[in-house]
């Protein structure tokens, strides 16, 4: 797999693509769809989650309680009405494709929920506003706990089971407790331990206890029956607390770069190229589903919340792609023939918009400056409008022996 994905990465190089296109496409190579070098997906897919929680981890180091808490009311709204709108407009668009209304729900789903590791890794190829930055990601990771909740209905719908209200408020509720419980807990310890550790000046020491944490974090979320990326997260986010964060950063990023790139050589090694040749318009059809919808919706919200124009289409632009949850989600349709196609529309679906999104963000700029000029002439036609009705407004009191003056003007 490193070799196949050095080569690749080397490729993509002197070609100027971004590095996730030759990591999926060596994915391809060693997988066992397709002829050629095969690895064994069991052990791919351990080395993957290494992967995913050391990158979730990296974006927590960034990410202090108080930049956090700052966040979290904004960017929750915004992933609630992009979540809410995605689900609605992909389970019309499954509808229209004649795929049954739980088929059509779960396509919903699949284009609902972005991913963090991908925007991550898009993020380290192309820079941009610290604004935008911060909140992408206060965004992708609200999603991430719509996403454990959406999971959850989709598991107890595709069981047969009857959907409670009370059952989901249960299960917010034990989510909620389970991270104030983490922060309160981590809040205690965390930053401690970890500024204690610094004063060796061991970097070693400081990486492999960084680390240990982390993963401790992300098992006991996992055993809770949570995700690793929450618990990576909420990690990172502790250790930086102990303003450690950027000496802990810079010493795991080799670390990252390698898991990271296993990980998306996993999600290589998922994809059936006989199945999507088949099945090439449902994936068009989706992907363009997922950009087009996500950019428009995230934008609408961002600009809702009070964001300017051009931070609010570069957050709709960064947030066009769907992340691992879209496979959790097919998984949920069941095994038969119709689930083994959301899946691998799903995987693909993943695969696209994760070649796409670094582009994207890119294309973001001057789109960004087509939104600011458009608002800017917008504004000026609305002072304007106001202006002449204010004036007409003036005119018509005046008194009638006052008509020979001149007329009230304005600038």
């Amino acid at each position: 797999m490193m070799c196949i994905a050095a080569l690749a990465a080397v490729i993509c190089q002197f070609l100027h693509q971004p590095l996730v296109v030759g990591y999926l496409v060596a994915g391809m190579v060693v997988g066992p769809n397709v002829p050629g070098l095969y690895a064994n997906p069991e052990r791919v897919r351990l080395v993957a989650e290494l992967g995913v929680t050391l990158l979730v981890f990296s974006i927590g180091l960034e990410f202090n309680f108080r930049r956090l808490m700052r966040l979290a009311p904004t960017a929750g709204l915004v992933a609630l009405i992009q979540a809410a709108a995605m689900i609605g407009l992909g389970y019309l668009v499954g509808r229209l494709m004649g795929w049954t209304p739980w088929e059509s729900l779960v396509t919903g789903a699949i284009v609902s929920i972005s991913g963090a590791v991908i925007v991550a890794k898009a993020f380290e190829e192309v820079r941009v506003d610290s604004r935008v930055r911060e909140l992408v990601f206060g965004v992708v990771l609200c999603e991430d706990v719509l996403g454990i909740l959406l999971l959850a209905v989709l598991i107890t719908l595709g069981n047969g089971s009857v959907l409670s209200f009370h059952e989901l408020e249960i299960d917010a509720g034990l989510l909620s407790s389970f991270i104030i419980v983490a922060i309160a807990i981590g809040l205690i310890t965390v930053p401690y331990v970890v500024r204690g550790v610094a004063r060796f000046k061991r970097p070693e020491t400081l990486l492999i206890t960084s680390l240990g944490l982390c993963f401790a974090f992300a098992m006991i979320a996992e055993r809770l029956g949570y995700t690793v990326v929450l618990g990576a997260f909420l990690a990172g986010s502790l250790v930086a607390e102990s303003e450690q964060g950027a000496v802990v950063e810079k010493l795991v990023e080799p670390v990252r770069h390698i898991f990271g790139a296993l990980f998306f050589v996993g999600v290589g090694m998922l994809i059936e190229p006989q199945l999507l040749a088949k099945n090439w318009p449902a994936l068009a059809i989706l992907t363009v589903v997922a950009i087009v919808g996500k950019t428009v919706f995230v934008s609408l919200a961002s600009m809702l919340i009070g964001e300017r124009p051009d931070t609010a289409v570069k957050t709709g632009f960064a947030m066009g792609q769907v992340g691992t949850f879209s496979i959790l989600f097919a998984l949920a349709a069941g095994g038969d023939p119709m689930g083994a196609l959301l899946y691998s529309l799903a995987v693909a679906l993943k695969a696209v918009t994760s070649i796409l999104c670094p582009l994207l963000i890119r294309a973001s700029n001057p789109a960004a400056d087509g939104s600011t000029t458009i608002s800017r002439y917008a504004f000026r036609a609305r002072f304007h409008s106001t202006a002449r009705g204010w004036t007409e407004l003036a005119n018509s009191l005046r008194p009638r022996g006052l008509s020979e003056a001149k007329p009230v003007r304005t600038s």
